[in-house]
C-alpha cells in the first residue's frame, strides 16, 4: 500500500468559501463544527495546495456489552503531539542541568525554564499545599506544560486544541480527582479520610449526630465530584469559546460576500482586526486556563491534605 494512500489532495475550499463563490449562502454552522469538533480528517496545506490526511479506523474491541474504539482522532493525534513537544523540550533541558549546570547558573532556555519551575514549586505548589508539597512539584508542573502545548497548537495553523474537546479536559480532571484523593488518603489515613466523607461537628447529641450524616454526607461527596467537574468545564469552555468567536468573525466575511453587499470589504477589514486582537487574547488565555488548572490542582491537594 503506497505510503500517500490516506492522504487526499482538496479540491476548493471548505463549505463557507465553495458556498461563497458560487453565490449561495455559506454553512457557517457546519464551517464551525466541522472545525471545533473531534474528527477522523486532518486538513493542512503545502505551497497552496490543501490536503487531507485520513487517520487509520481500527477494528472496535468487544468487552461483553462495551465496545471500544481506539482509533486514532484528530484531537488524539494532537495530544499525543503535545506529549512528544513536552518530552523533546525538557529531557535535554533536565539532562543538561544534570551535565553541565551543576556548579553554575544556567542559560538560555534551560534559564527560562529553571525560573518559571522555580515560580511554580514556591509560589503554586509548596504555598496551596504546605508541608510535602514538593513531592507533588512534578505533577503539577506536568499538568501546566502539557495543558499549555496542547492550548498553543490550537493557536497553529491547521492545528486543533484538543483541550476543547470535553473528553481530554475530564480525562486530565478525573486523573487529578485520584491524585487529590489518594494523597488525602495518605495524608490523613483511612479514619481521617472518611472523615471528609461522613462529618459530624463535636459536641452534638447522636439524634443530631444521624441528621447531620443524613445532611452533610450528600454535600461532602457532591464537593468532591464538583471540583474535577469544574476543572473540566473550565478548561473546556474556555477553549472552545475562543476558538468559536474567532471562526464566527471570520465566517462574517463569506455571509457578506454571498449576499453580494458592497460592504464585503470593510468587514473584511473589520473582522480580521478584532480576529487578531482575540487571538493575542487567546494566548494569553492559552497561559492563564493552563496555569488557572494546575493551580487549583494544587489547592484541592492541600486542601484535603490539611482537612483540619
Amino acid at each position: 500500500m503506497s505510503l500517500l494512500a490516506p492522504f487526499r489532495v482538496l479540491q476548493g475550499g471548505g463549505s463557507a468559501q465553495s458556498g461563497a463563490a458560487a453565490g449561495e449562502a455559506p454553512d457557517l454552522q457546519g464551517m464551525l463544527m466541522h472545525h471545533l469538533l473531534d474528527g477522523s480528517e486532518i486538513e493542512f496545506e503545502i505551497l497552496g495546495r490543501g490536503f487531507v490526511w485520513h487517520l487509520p479506523q481500527w477494528e472496535p474491541v468487544h468487552l461483553g456489552p462495551l465496545t471500544l474504539d481506539f482509533s486514532p482522532t484528530k484531537h488524539v493525534v494532537f495530544l499525543v503531539l503535545a506529549a512528544i513537544l513536552c518530552l523533546l523540550i525538557f529531557i535535554p533541558i533536565g539532562r543538561a542541568m544534570r551535565a553541565k549546570y551543576t556548579d553554575k547558573a544556567p542559560t538560555g532556555l534551560a534559564n527560562a525554564m529553571e525560573a518559571m519551575i522555580l515560580y511554580f514549586r514556591d509560589e503554586v505548589v509548596r504555598r496551596n499545599i504546605g508541608h510535602g508539597a514538593d513531592a507533588y512539584t512534578g505533577y503539577i508542573l506536568t499538568l501546566f506544560f502539557f495543558i499549555l502545548t496542547m492550548n498553543v497548537l490550537g493557536l497553529v495553523p491547521f492545528g486543533a486544541t484538543a483541550t476543547g474537546n470535553f473528553m481530554v479536559t475530564g480525562a486530565l480532571a478525573l486523573v487529578t480527582l485520584g491524585v487529590v484523593e489518594v494523597s488525602g488518603m495518605r495524608a490523613l489515613g483511612f479514619k481521617g479520610y472518611m472523615r471528609t466523607i461522613f462529618f459530624v461537628p463535636p459536641g452534638l447529641n447522636p439524634a443530631m449526630s444521624v441528621l447531620m450524616l443524613v445532611i452533610l454526607t450528600p454535600v461532602e461527596l457532591l464537593g468532591k465530584i464538583a471540583k474535577p467537574f469544574a476543572l473540566m468545564v473550565r478548561l473546556f469552555a474556555n477553549m472552545m469559546a475562543g476558538h468559536t468567536l474567532v471562526l464566527s468573525l471570520l465566517g462574517l466575511i463569506f455571509m457578506f460576500a454571498s449576499a453580494g453587499m458592497v460592504v464585503v470589504n470593510g468587514v473584511a477589514v473589520a473582522s480580521v482586526a478584532m480576529v487578531t486582537a482575540i487571538m493575542m487574547l487567546e494566548i494569553f488565555v492559552a497561559f492563564l486556563q493552563a496555569y488557572i488548572f494546575a493551580m487549583l490542582t494544587a489547592v484541592f491537594i492541600g486542601l484535603i491534605r490539611h482537612a483540619h
